[in-house]
């Protein structure tokens, strides 16, 4: 096929593209793998973690205490050779405590100086756990931190290492003690993954685990190098401009204009940014290479759009009163439009 003759700026040998694709696959089926020897029962939520590692984004996930969200994080980190620190939200977290602060120090001659001490954020994969407890202040900390991976403290701006990656978990904002992320911050985040309650045949599997004397941990299997030779790679692949206007034309139609679908018109108040489309085609991409294709298409678009889209919905009044799920707006956006474009 044409498609596998030439990734976009990479190798135009179809055996060169074809072994590519094949070590990409098997690198991330090996860290899908290894993650998986730990979490039970939430396959797609560890392949959209994943997806959003290897897309050069950051994740939200949320769901009630207890389903093994930080367990998730914690045991990526474990399998990626990086350096990983964990920020527990509170209400009390002043945004110092995660980015750092100037402190005075002495050296040997008795000179006093500022010296910058780092704070969690300086590491390649940050664990934000139950973000939405902390104050709108200090969840601002992390604006400037996952667009621009960098950290501006009295007028000093530090650049953080790549790969960096935001991880964050939240509980569902109907529980107590909970502020909401603001819509920046939300916009952020590459994908929004919901994580449910397992299956009973995965709580089996569970409690063998983790009753009894032997623990699983998971090895390091992925470089940080590698890594990035795997967001580079996952770049690369091309998309037909039918396939990025079909994207396109979904995020338009998360905008309550005259043309949208009568659910965004009805419930939506403001639809998605460009980001939300930059997710669209990276997540299609990645997709299509774990699926062993050259392409994306229209079906992997599809396939991420919940995740790249949930999030970046701003319901108006009408849709919160009768508590519409972005995801139901979602289907039938998808519903409404045609692979095609008119005419």
């Amino acid at each position: 096929m044409a498609q596998q003759a030439q990734f976009e700026g990479g190798a135009n040998d179809p055996r060169v593209v074809a072994e590519e694709v094949a070590r990409f696959r098997a690198d991330v089926t090996t860290l899908r793998d290894e993650v998986g020897k730990v979490i039970v029962g939430h396959e797609a939520i560890v392949e959209g973690v994943i997806t959003a590692l290897l897309a050069g984004g950051h994740a939200l996930l949320e769901g009630v205490p207890g389903l093994g969200k930080t367990m998730l994080v914690r045991t990526l980190a474990e399998a990626i050779d990086l350096t990983f620190s964990r920020v527990q939200f509170t209400p009390d977290l002043m945004p110092a405590d995660i980015l750092g602060t100037n402190v005075i120090a002495e050296d040997e001659t008795g000179h006093k100086r500022f010296e910058f001490q780092r704070g969690p954020i300086f590491a390649n994969i940050v664990l934000a756990d139950e973000i939405n407890r902390a104050t709108p202040k200090t969840q601002s900390a992390l604006l400037e931190a996952m667009q621009e991976q960098s950290v501006t403290v009295a007028k000093h701006t530090y650049q953080l290492a790549p790969p960096f990656f935001v991880l964050a978990t939240q509980n569902p904002l109907e529980m107590e003690g909970t502020y909401p992320l603001p819509e920046a911050q939300l916009d952020r985040f590459f994908f929004k993954l919901r994580v449910t309650f397992p299956s009973r045949e995965a709580l089996h599997i569970i409690m063998d685990r983790t009753t009894r004397a032997e623990s699983v941990h998971a090895s390091k299997v992925v470089s940080g190098a590698r890594l990035l030779e795997l967001r580079e790679l996952s770049r690369q692949v091309p998309v037909a401009r039918m396939v990025q206007d079909f994207a396109l034309r979904v995020l338009e139609a998360t905008h309550p204009s005259p043309k949208a679908p009568e659910a965004t018109r009805k419930y939506v108040r403001y639809g998605a940014s460009p980001r939300g489309a930059q997710a669209l085609l990276l997540g299609a991409k990645i997709r299509a290479l774990l699926d062993g294709r050259f392409a994306a298409s229209t079906t992997d678009v599809r396939a991420v759009a919940k995740p790249a889209l949930r999030h970046r919905l701003i319901l108006n009044f009408e849709g919160e009163a009768e508590g519409i799920d972005p995801d139901g707006i979602v289907d039938r956006i998808l519903e409404a439009t045609p692979e095609l474009a008119p005419g």
